[in-house]
């Protein structure tokens, strides 16, 4: 059956929106009238999803609403409920008019003859093709409740270390903003008012002051011309990353950084393990799993070596010598190592498992390290930007003491 978007006014005269299933738009409409409603807009879901493919428009989720409802999803096919019903339970069970109308127009597709992998195609920016890829492999094995189970749990581990990372710097970042400000409001509001007073001594005034003062009427007549300046220099360096050949130079340099490196290199080599065993263990063919795992491999020298071991698999290479051959980043050694073992063993999806649970854990000990040692600089480093402007403003107070002496 149908579903239609509908916005509608109560008899308070407050908007609702909603989702409804009707055969016709009028019978919609209708059902609206009974329940008290005066209808506004009733819209085929279908029509909303085509209209909503551009990517400006296109619906997305967040990891926890797409964590929770690929685990609801899980726990009613496990039920043996009917895919179809399973999916109308989700969208009536959420709370969000988004979620109700991607679900309901999944629905739509499904009971027109599609398979839930093809239905999903339709909202690219919420079902990844990792997701699909996996969704597709459990259909075809009929294991979907184990593979949206899986799902779920990588979804939920993805978010929690970006969580991770995103939390652990959020403090030194915030920092940073509240130094510069303090740093450049005292240059251009307080420090303008002080050295006035040295306006008429008859005196030269130390280096150290003339350069403050110097600095402050710089950036009180050009600050802001410097910061118009900085964003079309951050505006032309952004333009120019998106082109491949200035991004890879770009990764190429991080890479040669010591603190940056470590950082990217295990990031990205967790999430290629962490996806590419997701697939394996959900029935996906190898092949098909390192094109989909190669896509969240960011850093482009790492991504040389995927598409290069793909190719190398291709051939009839394992993957742990592609992957240790390729011409690009090399992935760390012992990931590498586990990923041998995992082959030989013939359990490389659990090998993968334990290889991406390995890193995170090293992500996670050298962020907090790097904290350690970041929190406090950056502390000493306000500091002495304010002590020096102290001095700067004392010195010559401190000289006419003496001379009055």
């Amino acid at each position: 059956m149908p579903a239609y978007k509908y916005i509608a006014i109560d008899k308070q005269g407050k908007q609702k929106t909603g989702i409804l299933e009707s055969d016709q738009a009028r019978q919609a409409r209708q059902q609206l009238r009974q329940q008290g409603l005066s209808p506004i807009e009733v819209k085929l879901v279908n029509a909303v999803k085509k209209g909503s493919s551009k990517p400006l428009f296109a619906p997305t989720l967040s990891a926890s609403e797409l964590s929770l409802l690929t685990r609801q999803l899980a726990t009613l096919v496990r039920a043996a409920l009917p895919l179809d019903e399973s999916i109308y339970a989700v969208s009536q069970q959420s709370e969000s008019a988004k979620i109700q109308m991607i679900l309901m127009a999944v629905r739509s597709d499904i009971l027109a003859g599609k398979a839930l992998a093809q239905a999903m195609e339709e909202f690219p920016k919420v079902f990844k093709k990792d997701y699909l890829a996996t969704v597709a492999a459990g259909e075809q094995s009929g294991d979907l409740a184990i593979v949206f189970e899986r799902l779920a749990d990588h979804v939920e581990r993805s978010q929690a270390l970006r969580q991770k990372i995103l939390g652990a710097l959020l403090y030194p970042i915030i920092l940073s903003v509240i130094a510069i400000s303090v740093v450049i409001g005292l240059l251009t509001y307080v420090v303008p008012q002080i050295v006035q007073v040295f306006d008429n001594i008859d005196q030269d005034l130390p280096d150290l002051t003339r350069t403050l003062i110097n600095l402050s009427n710089f950036l009180q007549h050009y600050g802001l011309f410097l910061a118009i300046a900085i964003v079309a220099l951050g505006s032309v360096v952004y333009m120019a990353l998106q082109k491949p050949v200035f991004k890879y130079q770009w990764h190429k340099i991080l890479l040669t950084l010591p603190l940056i490196s470590p950082l990217i290199r295990t990031l990205n080599s967790a999430r290629f393990c962490r996806t590419l065993g997701t697939l394996l263990m959900s029935g996906v063919p190898m092949l098909q799993a390192l094109e989909i795992a190669a896509k969240v491999v960011t850093l482009l020298p790492m991504h040389r070596t995927v598409t290069e071991a793909i190719q190398s698999v291709r051939e009839g290479s394992s993957l742990s010598k592609s992957l240790r051959q390729g011409s690009g980043t090399k992935f760390p050694p012992l990931t590498l190592h586990l990923i041998s073992s995992g082959e030989a063993s013939g359990q490389l999806d659990n090998m993968l498992e334990k290889a991406s649970e390995t890193q995170e854990r090293e992500l996670e000990s050298w962020i907090s390290s790097f904290l350690t040692l970041l929190e406090p600089l950056l502390l000493l480093t306000m500091g002495g930007v304010v002590l020096t402007i102290v001095l700067a403003i004392m010195l010559p107070i401190f000289n006419l003491n003496q001379l009055a002496g």
